[in-house]
């Protein structure tokens, strides 16, 4: 029923609901659909560590009357350069406003303001690619904010459980002849009681977050390795658009360890970038300047990088009030006092990192996946919203948005339903009697994250394309060669989830010959309409790895 090299493990248990992830489209769904029944929530983590705890600038929604759910339309549809699904663009800014006043509800604390009369209002943001302020706030933690909200509110759910430090190794699914393939749970590692369990469910919600681990620099945390993607493509769910991966220009410098990130938000106030001389630069490259679409801003400094010779440009915030600065960025503030510079009086060093996986497990405006029983929401799904290059703080809206959307059908879909699924009651066979050396894994790890950032960052080429697709190639030949030698390890299969995902978006970008959004190929400059205003669309069949291309206009699910 799995790919999982063996027998199921022994321990079988039911759930109704099976969510995977513990980020704010993991929280969001599981909070929607506990009055529905039992929801066993996983994470591989001692705690809920996620993209969405590292969220510093905002919710993007219309809260304000000077502003329209057409406006943000426009601005979503035009920052995704033609690869937008206009029926999940609407859903987005038509009913996002609702589930930001839903999270109200639920006691996420929001920054308020006085405005006119002295009335309190939301406190909304400018980012880049927008049109209005309309980014919703806590100071600069915005993802902690809702998430510590949603957790909170979750377990005073009485039929939910949250299981930590369980890391999901595959979906289960079943293929019956002449039928639609239908997932049913999946296989999980306890890691503190050492041992396998099967988790059977008739829903299972995919929301393990992103990928940026596979870059050598990243905003992500250590956790985004993949996983989800990676087993999603091993099952057979189609994936989509995953050249397209975001880079946010202004990561401290140097970006080692875990990139500290500086948001966007801080250019909405007013902060300008520098290059190597102390002067503005983004005039030369986008009208909107320093509020260009992060694509622009992104290759804009690396071709200034590339110009100077330098390793790192400068932000300056001095065009900001330092009481605006303390008020409105205390954790940016802090975070660079703790690395040794002082926003209030000198600029910070900047550079861009890995930060946004805009494509991943193809869904459909209600979440579900190409396989019967399995949905996604989150940074682990391509739902048609961010098309070529994310619009800044679409992805918290889009995953309260669709989660919300996915318990409706994920609810109707649980009732009455069992799985009957035979399991095994054997153990998996061990592959070896000890596991690969750390430094091993190490090494291995690093090869994939230097190929990526080396060969399929910011600014592509044709032949370094190439070159990445041979060296992944040879890479995971390896990869599966020590896993079938080696002693079960978290730490190798995380391995093997970064090489398989780095490999889909290598694929991905060779496929797709033109420049669009963010995907930029020095060998084809410009947009091809004709052949290439289409998703790409990857997935596994037969054993086999197929790739083509599907009209936007077409409906997400397959």
């Amino acid at each position: 029923m799995s790919e999982w090299g063996g027998p199921a493990p022994v321990k079988v248990y039911r759930t109704d609901f099976l969510v995977l992830g513990s980020g704010i489209a993991g929280l969001s769904f599981a909070v929607k659909v506990a009055p529905f029944g039992r929801v066993t929530l996983m994470t591989k983590k001692e705690d809920t560590e996620s993209n969405t705890n590292y969220a510093q600038g905002g919710i993007a929604a219309v809260m304000d009357s000077n502003d329209s759910p057409e406006l943000h339309f426009n601005d979503t549809m035009k920052t995704g350069c033609g690869l937008c699904h206009q029926d999940a663009v609407n859903v987005l800014v038509q009913e996002g406003p609702d589930r930001v006043r839903e999270l109200v509800e639920w006691g996420v604390r929001f920054s308020y303001e006085r405005g006119e009369a002295g009335k309190r209002k939301l406190s909304l943001g400018m980012e880049g690619g927008h049109s209005r302020r309309r980014i919703v706030r806590a100071d600069d933690l915005t993802g902690q904010e809702i998430e510590r909200a949603l957790l909170t509110r979750l377990m005073g759910c009485g039929r939910f459980d949250l299981f930590e430090n369980h890391f999901v190794l595959d979906l289960i699914i079943e293929r019956p002849v002449d039928v639609e393939s239908r997932c049913v749970g999946a296989i999980v590692y306890n890691r503190l009681e050492r041992e396998y369990e099967t988790w059977l469910s008739p829903v299972t919600f995919l929301a393990t977050g992103g990928v940026g681990q596979v870059y050598l620099h990243t905003t992500n945390p250590e956790i985004a390795t993949g996983d989800g993607a990676a087993m999603a493509f091993r099952a057979g769910a189609r994936i989509s658009n995953m050249e397209f991966f975001q880079f946010h220009p202004t990561a401290l410098y140097p970006p080692e360890g875990k990139a500290f990130l500086i948001s966007e938000a801080v250019r909405g106030e007013g902060a300008v970038l520098l290059d190597a001389d102390g002067k503005p630069f983004m005039v030369k490259y986008h009208p909107q300047g320093d509020l260009a679409p992060r694509d622009i801003v992104a290759r804009a400094i690396d071709r200034e990088l590339k110009l100077s010779g330098k390793k790192h440009l400068y932000l300056d915030f001095s065009p900001i009030d330092p009481g605006i600065i303390r008020r409105r960025f205390p954790n940016i503030t802090q975070g660079c006092l703790e690395r040794g510079i002082d926003i209030l009086k000198e600029p910070a060093p900047v550079v861009a990192a890995a930060h946004y996986m805009c494509g991943g497990v193809r869904t459909d405006i209600w979440g579900r996946t190409s396989i019967r029983g399995l949905y996604a929401a989150g940074e682990v799904a391509c739902t048609g919203v961010h098309g070529a290059n994310r619009l800044a703080s679409n992805s918290l809206l889009e995953a309260v948005v669709f989660s919300h959307r996915a318990s409706i059908k994920a609810g109707e879909e649980a009732q009455g339903e069992t799985v009957r699924a035979e399991v095994s009651e054997e153990i998996r066979p061990p592959r070896g009697e000890a596991p690969l050396e750390a430094v091993v894994i190490k090494h291995l790890r690093d090869l994939i994250r230097t190929i990526m950032w080396d060969c399929v960052g910011i600014v592509r080429s044709a032949e370094r394309l190439e070159l990445a697709k041979r060296e992944l190639s040879l890479l995971l030949q390896e990869i599966e060669s020590y896993r079938n030698q080696s002693a079960f390890s978290v730490e190798m299969e995380e391995l093997r989830n970064m090489g398989q995902v780095a490999r889909l978006i290598v694929l991905s970008a060779v496929e797709r010959k033109e420049s669009r959004g963010l995907h930029y190929i020095l060998d084809y400059p410009d947009a091809n309409d004709t052949a290439y205003r289409k998703d790409t669309l990857v997935f596994r069949q037969s054993g086999e790895t197929v790739i083509g291309f599907q009209d936007v206009t077409e409906s997400c699910r397959v």
